[in-house]
């Protein structure tokens, strides 16, 4: 059984987007071009060109539509974003600033602290 075609960008399936895709062709949840590196079995981003195919023009947007006559579309071509260090940073941003799980801060908290760091109130 054949994996499924999917959004490069997004993941949403490609099942009802017409095929063969065209150089218009866009995804229908997220509006990303299909016709793009990034949905390419060629595409290779640990390579200088970023295509396996030898014979293909060198295309510098990999996000955009362009008219490379190798495109094929691969399934699995989506891989999600790993969230983990965006979480982290916003855990450290909390505890810095006073934030309890992800709430607001007390309103005078972060201006204590910052007070604290900085060295108390500015003369005037």
């Amino acid at each position: 059984m054949e994996a499924a075609l999917v959004c490069w960008k997004c993941g949403a399936s490609l099942k009802e987007v017409p095929q063969p895709l065209s150089r218009q062709s866009v995804c229908l949840k997220c509006g990303a071009e299909l016709y793009v590196c990034r949905l390419c079995e060629f595409h290779d981003p640990k390579l200088r060109q970023g295509c396996r195919e030898d014979r293909a023009e060198h295309v510098q947007e990999k996000e955009h539509a362009n008219f490379c006559e190798w495109f094929r579309p691969r399934p699995g071509a989506h891989v999600p974003r790993d969230e983990a260090p965006t979480q982290a940073a916003k855990a450290k941003l909390d505890a810095l600033f006073g934030a309890v799980a992800g709430g607001p801060a007390a309103p005078d908290q972060g201006k204590e602290e910052l007070e604290k760091i900085f060295g108390g109130k500015p003369k005037h």
